[in-house]
């Protein structure tokens, strides 16, 4: 049996990003039962050089729906990186979960040759499609999503495994 281009994308997003939206929850009852403003939360940081806990949640919803679009063979929706509140960055995640829904299997399947090309700061990046999903695109996920679940994790919300296997 074969896995087709949507079954290793969108269930995966799907699962992913909803329990990226619980954490962000638990971190604002967490918040809220400790009496703090839970954009406190936003510019958390392991490392004084790594990107604040708001640019992870960016980032990893940017990696999904640029992923299913370009495997739909659509342009990557634009969405201004202006979250400023827990709450925001919670209804950005429901918007990636809503997006990756939208996009029909059909147009996401058999794009695993298709050529992905890429603008990064050093020029273009050309592959296929599954090279791009699975050697670019859920690693760049995970990694995010790790480092929001780190982040949370670190500021004593409480998570475990299962809130971050959904």
């Amino acid at each position: 049996m074969s896995l087709s281009m949507h079954t290793i994308t969108v269930p995966v997003f799907v699962r992913s990003f909803t329990a990226m939206g619980l954490w962000l929850d638990k971190a604002q009852a967490h918040a809220d039962a400790r009496k703090f403003d839970s954009a406190n939360y936003l510019g958390l940081r392991l490392a004084a050089d790594m990107l604040p806990f708001s640019k992870q949640v960016q980032i990893a919803t940017d990696m999904a729906k640029g992923c299913v679009a370009r495997l739909a063979g659509q342009d990557v929706p634009k969405w201004d990186d202006n979250e400023s509140t827990l709450a925001e960055l919670r209804a950005r995640v429901t918007r990636l979960v809503d997006y990756v829904q939208s996009v029909p299997a059909a147009q996401v399947d058999g794009s695993e040759a298709r050529e992905i090309v890429l603008p990064m700061r050093t020029g273009e990046v050309r592959m296929d499609g599954q090279a791009y999903v699975l050697g670019f695109v859920l690693p760049n996920v995970y990694f995010h999503a790790t480092t929001t679940y780190a982040l949370l994790r670190h500021a004593g919300v409480e998570l475990g495994k299962r809130d971050f296997l959904g």
